[in-house]
């Protein structure tokens, strides 16, 4: 059985990420889409490796961190050095244009004169 996250020791955490405990604006947030763009090499560090493996298909990185049992901190951090390295690539969802965010205010009036007919 894995390790509960809360039962992780904080200084294999400190290891794991070299001691970093962020990383500048990335533009990675919880649902960008990873996909490994190589296959791992002998002597990566083991979280590499796994990031690589998770990552053939794409996935988005709150799912990553669930499979890998770390802090999604810990993981943007991984992501980083990963695609510094040009072995994997990051895609943000694209954000929905402005009007059509929010529905239109006649609409939900009539929706709601509809329920309240029901």
């Amino acid at each position: 059985m894995a390790p509960r996250l809360e039962d992780e020791n904080p200084d294999r955490l400190y290891m794991v990420t070299g001691g970093r405990s962020s990383v500048a604006d990335d533009g990675l947030d919880l649902v960008t889409i990873i996909v490994s763009e190589c296959d791992p090499t002998p002597g990566m560090q083991s979280e590499h490796v796994r990031i690589l493996r998770l990552c053939t298909s794409p996935m988005a990185i709150v799912e990553i961190a669930s499979e890998l049992r770390l802090p999604v901190s810990v993981v943007r951090i991984l992501l980083c050095d990963l695609l510094d390295m040009g072995r994997i690539t990051a895609r943000s969802p694209r954000p929905a244009p402005a009007e059509s965010r929010l529905p239109d205010p006649e609409l939900l009036r009539q929706v709601l004169v509809g329920l309240e007919q029901l």
